[in-house]
């Protein structure tokens, strides 16, 4: 956030400001129809809220492009009520419907609360604009990226379908013409700002890792006695001694990953294993490595 504001704004509003500001920033088009849907308020008020942050929140920040119907940000856009950090738009995606239901109708009391926070993997609004409108057009997108086994930047070409955080950072899912296949890039790693191409034929539903939908099986470690087995059972909650993770083939690592399961060690104490795959040969073709 450039500048604190210290003007008096009811929360609801705020809600719905920061929703102008994020997603105009990110996707780079606002209409009334975005805060119609999201907000379930009528087109009236949702006009009435972006004059009013034009006018008071945040003057000169957007302007209207007749082209893409709706508002853009100016090039002299500066934050308000944001930070204008790419996680608050992503974060903002995954929990739109939370964002709506709740923070809305509920003043919300956080005293008492301390949430971690994953170290911030910044991307440039310039990089990110490109992917999304790539993704939801299915075009090919020239990049420039960087790995660990590649840190000098490499161009290549891929195709973005969708958007995944893993719980520690985002990647997108996209078609690579290099590999000739479906990877995974870190959102973090693009540098500068992608090149828009033509559309192309390899979109989500060619992605059969993607598409597979398979099961995780946890299930509290044998080695445990039978009610240490019963307090896993409550912490996971578990029924009929199993949680069942439902997932993308592609995503099983990932998830496997959040569980703090390693699938090549078993921790000599059962205490510290705590939980394990049941079907992990069914899973096998699924991991990484």
């Amino acid at each position: 956030m450039s500048q604190r504001q210290k003007w008096p704004i009811r929360w609801d509003l705020l809600v719905r400001y920061r929703y102008i500001e994020t997603l105009v920033l990110w996707e780079g088009r606002l209409t009334t129809r975005h805060l119609c849907e999201t907000f379930g308020i009528g087109r009236q008020q949702a006009s009435k809220d972006i004059n009013t942050y034009l006018r008071e929140i945040g003057p000169g920040n957007l302007e209207y492009d007749k082209y893409l119907k709706g508002y853009k940000p100016t090039p002299d856009f500066s934050p308000r009520v944001t930070q204008g950090l790419a996680d608050e738009y992503l974060h903002l995606m995954a929990r739109n419907n939370e964002l709506s239901n709740v923070f809305e109708s509920l003043a919300l009391n956080v005293a008492n609360v301390e949430v971690l926070s994953v170290p911030v993997r910044d991307v440039a609004p310039e990089t990110l604009r490109p992917i999304m409108q790539a993704a939801r057009q299915q075009r090919r997108l020239e990049v420039d990226y960087v790995s660990i086994n590649n840190p000098d930047r490499e161009g290549r070409i891929i195709v973005p379908h969708t958007l995944v955080f893993t719980g520690l950072r985002w990647h997108v899912r996209a078609w690579c013409e290099k590999n000739q296949g479906y990877r995974d890039f870190v959102l973090s790693r693009f540098r500068d700002a992608p090149e828009m191409m033509d559309e192309s034929p390899h979109g989500a539903d060619g992605d059969s890792e993607w598409n597979t939908r398979v099961t995780i099986r946890i299930v509290p470690d044998p080695r445990l006695r039978p009610e240490q087995q019963e307090v896993v059972q409550a912490d996971f909650g578990m029924e009929d001694g199993a949680l069942l993770i439902s997932t993308r083939a592609r995503l099983v690592s990932y998830a496997l990953r959040l569980l703090h399961i390693d699938p090549a060690e078993i921790r000599e104490e059962a205490a510290a294993q705590q939980i394990r795959v049941e079907n992990l040969e069914e899973l096998r073709p699924w991991l990484f490595g």
